[in-house]
């Protein structure tokens, strides 16, 4: 069935109505391999820090063979360039809109003040061209820039509105890790993509809503069945889970380690030896694996279980495609033997990092992600006690303003829910409700603290600005850029039609 428009998804079914056909659950069809896109890497320092995209409507060709899929991407049809930038620059960005509709552009990950962000705040018209000047001031690390227009994020992003951003640096040049883009330095962007006789679908209706959009096929930046040939030896792979609302859980087929070696805000201090790592969407993840043996592998991902209880009906029901099974492959490597591979270099030691001290904070804060009339939104607001003042997010609020929320309370665009010192650090208890929600924050990084009052897990080290929670998980915040009330930074789940629909709070630093 489909779901009426609200005043937030208004502009979102301007956008895409008669775009993305309606769905209508099929078998998939059989899987061809295809060879790994790699998107065009602009770097911004041959360019004389100036970059250009473009918003716009395309058709793209999923399949050998198949019809053409109406999308929408940055200077393409379908998702956008990798744009790299280096530490100490300042890099300007000529976004113009084609898209017939408004959109924004948002920098996900990068440490810039609030009128740059890119956030709902910054609609760029129809037509319209806006030229944000970045200062880039962090260490090297991937992050993603992806449409963050109210009510409208989830359906742009789904139809291709997303890419990479590198941030590069000295200290990460001197360390001698792959970085051969496209070639032994991978960039992987992951999503999951509903198709009907080849063409590309929009799943509606409450499901939609609720669960967040979900496909039956693996892409890879753009490319279903994707196959990648690298030269045998260490091979770099900047995963990046560009989906609305899976997880991946992944690992290698013939159970071989590998190493991660940066989060979300950067380089580890030290690799960190793996089988298996997840990611939500908005979250990404360096990681080194040794192919010098020469022998093929595939990337898979387990079944995505993240589901509340009334997930469960709509997979009975055929709304939630391949959430049992054995799984998926998301990428198939077949290394090229171009002579004696070398043997894998992996270094002991990455970059030091200076840790932020958990007695500096002077607020202690809740952030619950709420769905429905659960009591835990409605238990949220002012508190006392302790050595910090302890407050919720927005203040006191109960469920019942919307579908979903922040500590109860749905996203409104005229609200400021928190005001916050420059410079200040604050301890964050997230937790999410009903389902574990990916809670990304702008214009900060963070360091997790623990976990349901224990340590936290060996996936939560490093600088973060996205993590998944569902028990109460302590986040370590600082906060360095300064936000006006007219340009506030959102904090929201990060499963975007949880976003659109209220899952949204906005914080002003001053």
């Amino acid at each position: 069935m489909a779901i009426l428009p609200t005043r937030r998804s208004l502009l979102a079914a301007t956008t895409l109505a008669g775009f993305l056909p309606a769905i209508h659950l099929r078998p998939a069809r059989s899987a061809e391999p295809q060879a790994l896109r790699i998107p065009e890497l602009i770097d911004a320092r041959r360019q004389g820090q100036s970059v250009a995209l473009r918003a716009q409507a395309g058709r793209t060709i999923f399949f050998p063979g198949g019809p053409a899929s109406r999308t929408l991407g940055y200077n393409g049809s379908y998702l956008g360039p990798t744009i790299r930038v280096h530490r100490g620059d300042e890099v300007e960005v000529a976004v113009a809109n084609a898209l017939g509709v408004g959109t924004t552009v948002h920098w996900h990950g990068l440490l810039v003040p609030g009128p740059l962000d890119g956030g709902p705040h910054q609609m760029i018209a129809p037509g319209a061209t806006w030229r944000p000047r970045l200062p880039i001031r962090q260490p090297a690390a991937t992050l993603l820039y992806h449409s963050h227009v109210h009510g409208g994020t989830a359906e742009q992003v789904y139809a291709g509105l997303m890419g990479l951003l590198l941030v590069t640096d000295e200290e990460e040049r001197a360390l001698g890790l792959p970085f051969d883009y496209g070639v032994d330095d991978i960039p992987v962007v992951l999503q999951d993509r509903q198709f009907e006789e080849g063409v590309l679908v929009l799943p509606g209706g409450m499901p939609a809503m609720m669960l967040g959009r979900r496909g039956d096929t693996i892409l890879a930046n753009g490319t279903p069945d994707a196959v990648a040939r690298p030269p045998a030896g260490l091979v770099r792979l900047r995963l990046a889970n560009g989906a609305n609302a899976r997880l991946f859980d992944l690992s290698f087929e013939d159970g071989r380690a590998f190493h991660w070696i940066a989060s979300e805000g950067g380089l580890l201090e030290r690799p960190v030896p793996l089988r298996a790592i997840r990611l939500a969407p908005g979250e990404r993840a360096e990681v080194l694996v040794d192919l010098s043996d020469g022998r093929p592998v595939a990337l898979r991902t387990a079944p995505d279980t993240n589901l509340p209880m009334m997930g469960m009906m709509a997979r009975m029901g055929g709304f939630a495609p391949n959430m049992t099974g054995e799984g998926q492959t998301v990428l198939r490597l077949e290394p090229r033997l171009t002579g004696q591979a070398a043997p894998a270099r992996i270094p002991g030691r990455l970059v030091s990092r200076e840790r932020s001290d958990p007695s500096q904070a002077v607020r202690r804060r809740r952030v619950a992600l709420t769905m429905g009339m659960g009591m835990g939104g409605m238990m949220q607001g002012e508190m006392g006690g302790g050595m910090m003042g302890r407050r919720g997010i927005g203040g006191p609020g109960g469920a019942m303003g919307g579908m979903h929320g922040i500590n109860g309370r749905p996203f409104e665009m005229g609200r400021i829910d928190a005001r916050i010192r420059l410079g200040d650090v604050e301890i964050w208890e997230a937790s999410g409700e009903m389902m574990a929600h990916p809670l990304h924050i702008h214009g900060v990084h963070f360091e997790v603290l623990g976990r349901d009052g224990g340590p936290a897990d060996p996936r939560d080290q490093g600088l973060r600005d996205t993590v998944l929670v569902r028990g109460p998980t302590e986040l370590l915040v600082r906060f360095t850029q300064p936000a006006p009330d007219h340009a506030p930074f959102m904090l929201h789940c990060h499963v975007l039609e949880h976003e659109d629909n209220g899952m949204m709070a906005q914080f002003v630093v001053a």
